[in-house]
């Protein structure tokens, strides 16, 4: 794997500013298993996104601490909160009224499972009146749809089984989720077809909460830096995952 990404000399204010204990607290959701996909045998996450944050901690010469998330929501609950110092998650509108964002370092595709007898066939079949989208509640994908659907109706759940039970049983017409997570539960129902192309790919970024919002330059350079070195691709290699892309490829 290649080395950190470097960023040349950060002031040191800026350090403090981020992270005044010395210890970065990284927020990361341990719901998206494309991105925290397994663990250390210390129990701490692995994977890209996690290591992406001991990466960035080397670099600033601090300390790293995770602090970890069941899903997205209360992730982003926590920026007001002062409970992380950086959080690595999918960038949405809604989130970015309480966290500054960076560009996506990663990206991933988001699609429709449907009843292999399903009359949809396409993505832009999905948004018609009277066709039910099962969605897990304030996943980054469910935001999008939230804003962007206009005839479809959503059937909201707490959890992405939830989602998946609301079109087995035929509560909903098609299931919003990860491509990569929709390939697996195909492979379970049988019965079920993944529709080709995307409605939006969920874009991984860093965040910081808005009243740090001053940091977000020396973090763009960072992201743009593990981009460019080809670091996220080698992460992204390491782990084994697919489905997941650097963001901008």
């Amino acid at each position: 794997m290649r080395a950190r990404p470097e960023i040349g000399p950060v002031p040191q204010e800026i350090v403090r500013r981020l992270s005044p204990s010395g210890v970065l607290r990284a927020g990361i959701n341990l719901s998206n298993f494309l991105l925290v996909s397994s663990r250390n045998p210390d129990g701490s996450p692995a994977g890209v996104s996690p290591d992406l944050a001991r990466a960035l901690a080397d670099t600033l010469g601090l300390e790293l601490r995770y602090v970890t998330y069941p899903s997205p929501g209360p992730l982003a609950d926590a920026a007001a909160h002062d409970e992380w110092d950086v959080a690595l998650v999918g960038a949405e509108p809604q989130r970015a009224e309480t966290i500054a964002f960076t560009p996506a370092y990663a990206e991933i595709e988001a699609t429709y499972l449907v009843p292999k007898g399903s009359g949809l066939h396409a993505i832009e079949d999905v948004d018609a009146p009277g066709v039910r989208i099962a969605v897990t509640d304030r996943t980054a994908y469910g935001l999008w749809l939230e804003r962007n659907i206009r005839s479809a109706s959503l059937v909201g759940t707490a959890s992405f089984d939830d989602a998946l039970s609301a079109l087995v049983e035929g509560r909903a017409d098609a299931l919003a989720g990860l491509r990569s997570r929709l390939v697996s539960d195909q492979d379970a129902h049988p019965n079920t077809r993944i529709l080709e192309g995307r409605f939006m790919a969920v874009q991984q970024a860093i965040g910081v909460p808005r009243a740090k919002a001053e940091i977000l330059p020396y973090l763009e350079q960072y992201v743009a830096a593990a981009r460019g070195s080809g670091f996220i691709a080698d992460l992204i290699r390491h782990h084994g995952v697919e489905g997941l892309s650097v963001a901008g490829s």
